[in-house]
């Protein structure tokens, strides 16, 4: 099993800056790819980032430019650099995992991102 519990979710005017963390706990040798997805009221959960354990990355288009995703192996983290913050970013953030071998997807309980002038 693997647990992941995020951090960094805040409210913050638009054209700020926030950067979530995701810290994984358990089998975290199993996971490979690491990401983040979003869900605003009412609208279905969509893909923001994802990065491999070997540092891939890939983008939603309507965050490239603007965010950024990171992984620390050792620290069995995964972070979100976020600029140039639209109110249509606002949403509950969630941290991802998959395992290697099963493919089972992990999550995170969310961090509300809130974007608002």
């Amino acid at each position: 099993q693997v647990q992941l519990v995020e951090s960094g979710g805040d409210s913050v005017q638009p054209g700020g800056s926030l950067r979530l963390s995701c810290a994984a706990s358990g089998s975290t040798v199993s996971i490979n790819d690491m990401g983040w997805y979003r869900q605003a009221p009412g609208k279905p959960r969509e893909l923001v980032a994802q990065i491999t354990s070997g540092g891939y990355t890939n983008y939603a288009d309507f965050v490239k430019g603007r965010f950024t995703i990171s992984r620390d192996n050792a620290k069995n983290t995964v972070y979100l650099q976020m600029n140039s913050l639209k109110p249509d970013d606002t949403a509950v953030y969630y941290c991802n995992a998959v395992n290697r071998r099963t493919l089972y997807n992990y999550w995170g309980q969310g961090t509300q991102v809130t974007v608002s002038s």
